[in-house]
């Protein structure tokens, strides 16, 4: 127990170490592990909470008072369109390259890149026609 709390209490001197080994190095919020700081496991029918990490017991009426909320928040469809646009109509915006557009032939196409395969798989790159805004994907 004493080196476990030795290893968590990292810069505290022997001396005074042992004076508050009553005391646990993290302190305040209640979702975490006072011994190692890790995240809790959510209180269940036991009557302990037990640390997946360093095993450390803590009864369950100390959540007695504490309310558990999660939320997900979702980033607005506004922004997200695939190509960069001012507004309908306006100027496309993001790097530009020296690309023969396939439909109308002009050379100059806005460019940008999306990871849709696997991670050990290249990006995937959307080059639109800055003049006719015709669309085209290739796989890297």
């Amino acid at each position: 127990l004493w080196s476990r709390r030795a290893h968590a209490c990292v810069g505290v001197s022997a001396q005074l170490f042992l004076h508050l080994s009553a005391m646990s190095c993290f302190h305040g919020d209640p979702n975490f592990c006072p011994e190692c700081g890790t995240v809790l496991p959510i209180p269940g029918m036991e009557d302990t909470v037990t640390c997946r990490r360093c095993s450390y017991n803590i009864s369950v009426t100390e959540f007695a008072d504490v309310t558990i909320t999660s939320s997900v928040v979702f980033n607005s469809l506004e922004g997200s369109s695939t190509t960069m646009e001012a507004e309908e109509g306006g100027e496309l915006k993001g790097p530009v390259i020296d690309r023969k557009c396939s439909r109308c032939g002009q050379e100059g196409m806005v460019y940008h890149t999306r990871q849709m395969r696997s991670a050990d798989e290249g990006q995937t790159v959307f080059y639109t026609c800055m003049h006719c805004r015709y669309q085209e994907k290739e796989d890297s």
